[in-house]
């Protein structure tokens, strides 16, 4: 018997260095917490009212979640995509994070019906910011 679930919202855990550079960070990039979910271990930031978030969480608290090594930026375990809804949307987002402390880990991509960049927060967590226009799949 197969039945399908649905996941009402997900919340993904990052480990962070400094929980005030990190909310400022995102602030800068035009983003909000949850501050019901945020306070000196952790910030909840809000991706998607309602549904997507990330807890930012410090190292120190981090480790109680878990028995594994923190990873320590220099390795990637997980990269984050979100979309973001136009091609100048995603060049805005990545100029601001670049402008702000983020890292660029590799070059844009363009894939006629899919826009990407990257960047690595000041933890070195990757994003890849994305649009995409499924109208133009067969087109590419």
């Amino acid at each position: 018997m197969n039945k399908n679930r649905t996941v009402r919202s997900i919340y993904i855990n990052l480990p962070v260095k400094n929980i005030e550079k990190t909310r400022a960070f995102w602030t800068k990039l035009g983003f909000g917490f949850n501050e019901q979910f945020s306070n000196d271990n952790s910030l909840c930031l809000v991706l998607n009212d309602g549904s997507i978030y990330a807890m930012l969480i410090s190292h120190e608290y981090f480790n109680t979640f878990t028995n594994r090594p923190i990873a320590d930026g220099s390795t990637t375990q997980v990269l984050l995509t979100i979309d973001v809804g136009s091609r100048d949307k995603v060049d805005e987002l990545v100029r601001n994070a670049l402008e702000n402390g983020a890292t660029r880990y590799m070059d844009p991509q363009d894939e006629g019906w899919m826009y990407y960049d990257r960047f690595a927060d000041l933890d070195g967590h990757q994003w890849e910011v994305m649009y995409g226009d499924e109208s133009l799949i067969s087109q590419s």
